[in-house]
């Protein structure tokens, strides 16, 4: 039995459906279309005909719409090629149609107007031919045939209204999307005989005023600043808005971007680097590939190569600050600090900036790691907010600068700042040190307080605390709760195994260090309520004293509280609650 071959059957209504359900976002395309086909139409009779007129216009009432343009027009059998074939780009290319956009080689793009429209009419004449007529229904079928001939060279498209549909053929809705699509097209475009673009971009404007203006109309900011983009390998040009106010690093921030100066989308992502969320840009590219849709960017090593090329002009921006508007810069900085830290933790260049400009947060206000180096020499940091509150104000008193690293990047920065740095040490913290900055005891005032010392330390060995005394600043400061790193992961580790089953409390033995180090509740000398505690002659008195001491120690250093830390402060509070209330008479005797 002999196999013949066939050809595809396209069921035109169907396409339609995929157009309009799941290619494009919106119905509005049809209009993006139609400007683009009359676009390259002009484009490719200027090539033959450089001096020939580039104008586009369109005339609506509600229910139709037609678009004129007076480009190379078509010939009986380029309209049968073009506009009833579906797929087929060769033609396109060898009458001068060839471009790079997906959409355009496929010969897809007059078919988004079924999605408004039941009925397309295309009159078209060529300079060299007779006038032709096509007229296509949504259900599939065409015509073709002479029309009368039309004094000018090239089309016109025509659409009726689909019922439902009347809304993208009002006048004011087609003048806003014409001012959407083709804002930046370098011909003149009318809507009823008005016209309604100017074909300028913004950055080919008359300076800054312009760019603002423009982000204000069409961003709806007045941005911090402004930054000129530019990559001739993408024929890329535009740019950059600085926001003037903070932006969430989360969210991918969006662009709006021309291609071949139509209106790609508003809200193309991966344009630039993830970490210059703190801009928006406006760009017009040649060379970089668009979506089926037509309404993204196809991520593809062309974009990859721009996206780094873009990112390294707004690093090159925020350098050139630092070192012509310091206070410029400062401004930047305190709105867009994160950005700036995410680039520095792989950037060496924007680390030396971090370095010369970025302020961190310390017990002694805020500095910036070369202020902090120069003051100290070496810098000192803890990594979490807790930990920082834990230990500022003692600290200070003592003449400690630490730095708070528990923001967003900030102890990874310091960590790798000596990278940059000449002569740069950082050091995390160990809170134990501050205990060795803190004034010992006379030995008479030792083996006076021994007896005390041992009292306390029996009140908290049910927590696992080691009691010392010590003197330092401030006097005000009763006592300070300290826990080295190692002591803290070993008891993190011993409660995690009490809660879980036999078999993970097992693994987790197996990681047990068996380090006996112990946290400190290191009680102030100069405190005059540590002295008075200390000659309280009622032993079960000082006991309860030490207990509520050990319970505001951890409540004043964010200290988590775990079970055993509350049942003792429990029992301290009413303890003291006890002896605070004297005992009446029973009044039932």
């Amino acid at each position: 039995m002999d196999v013949g071959s066939e050809n595809f059957r396209v069921d035109l209504q169907g396409v339609v459906d995929l157009l309009s359900h799941h290619l494009y976002s919106s119905p509005r395309v049809y209009l993006r279309e139609l400007l683009q086909n009359a676009v390259d139409a002009v484009t490719a009779r200027r090539n033959v005909d450089p001096a020939a007129p580039g104008r586009i216009d369109l005339v609506v009432d509600g229910q139709r719409l037609s678009i004129s343009d007076t480009g190379i027009g078509l010939r009986p059998d380029e309209v049968r090629e073009l506009l009833a074939t579906i797929g087929r780009s060769s033609k396109r290319d060898e009458i001068g149609f060839a471009r790079t956009e997906f959409l355009g080689q496929f010969g897809i793009g007059l078919l988004s107007a079924f999605m408004v429209a039941d009925e397309i009419e295309v009159i078209t004449r060529p300079a060299d031919g007779p006038t032709t007529r096509w007229n296509g229904t949504a259900d599939g079928r065409y015509t073709i045939g002479e029309a009368p001939d039309r004094d000018a060279i090239g089309t016109t498209v025509t659409l009726q209204a689909r019922r439902g549909a009347e809304q993208w053929f009002k006048t004011a809705t087609v003048i806003e999307l014409v001012k959407l699509f083709g804002a930046l097209l370098p011909l003149e475009i009318s809507v009823n005989g008005e016209r309604v673009t100017d074909g300028v971009a913004p950055w080919e404007g008359n300076g800054r005023a312009d760019l603002v203006g423009y982000a204000q109309d069409h961003l709806g900011f007045t941005p911090f600043d402004v930054i000129p983009l530019n990559n001739p390998a993408a024929g890329l040009t535009g740019v950059a808005f600085v926001l003037p106010f903070a932006a969430n690093p989360a969210e991918r921030a969006t662009h709006r971007v021309y291609l071949k100066r139509m209106l790609l989308a508003e809200g193309v992502e991966g344009l630039l680097p993830d970490w210059a969320f703190f801009v928006r840009a406006v760009i017009d590219t040649s060379e970089l590939r668009p979506t089926a849709s037509r309404e993204a960017l196809f991520d593809d090593g062309n974009l990859e190569a721009t996206r780094e090329a873009l990112g390294e002009q707004l690093r090159g921006w925020m350098v050139r600050l630092g070192s012509t508007d310091p206070q410029k810069l400062d401004r930047f900085l305190g709105i867009h600090q994160l950005g700036v830290k995410a680039l520095a933790l792989h950037d060496d260049e924007m680390l030396r900036l971090v370095y010369r400009w970025l302020r961190f947060e310390t017990n002694h206000g805020r500095m910036t790691a070369a202020e902090l180096q120069e003051r100290k020499g070496e810098i000192r940091y803890v990594a979490t907010i807790e930990e920082f509150r834990q230990l500022a104000a003692v600290a200070s008193a003592q003449d400690l600068t630490i730095v708070n690293a528990g923001y967003t990047y900030d102890a990874e920065l310091l960590s790798r700042l000596p990278d940059v740095v000449p002569d740069l040490v950082t050091t995390r913290f160990d809170p134990t040190e501050l205990s060795t900055s803190f004034d010992g005891l006379d030995p008479q005032t030792e083996l006076e307080l021994r007896p005390f010392v041992q009292l306390a330390q029996e009140a908290l060995d049910s927590v696992g605390c080691e009691v010392v005394v010590r003197a330092f600043d401030p006097a005000s400061l009763s006592a300070i709760y300290l826990v080295d790193r190692s002591a803290q992961f070993a008891s993190e580790l011993r409660a995690t195994r009490e809660r879980t089953d036999a078999l993970w409390s097992e693994v987790l033995g197996a990681l047990d260090t068996h380090d006996d180090s112990r946290p400190q509740l290191v009680l102030n000398h100069r405190s005059p309520l540590v002295r008075r505690m200390a000659a309280l002659a009622d032993p079960e008195l000082a006991k309860l004293a030490v207990e509520g001491l050990y319970g505001h120690a951890l409540m004043l250093g964010y200290h988590p509280i775990g079970p055993a830390d509350s049942a003792l402060v429990n029992r301290s509070f009413l303890g003291l609650l006890d002896q605070a209330v004297p005992t009446s008479e029973d009044p039932t005797r």
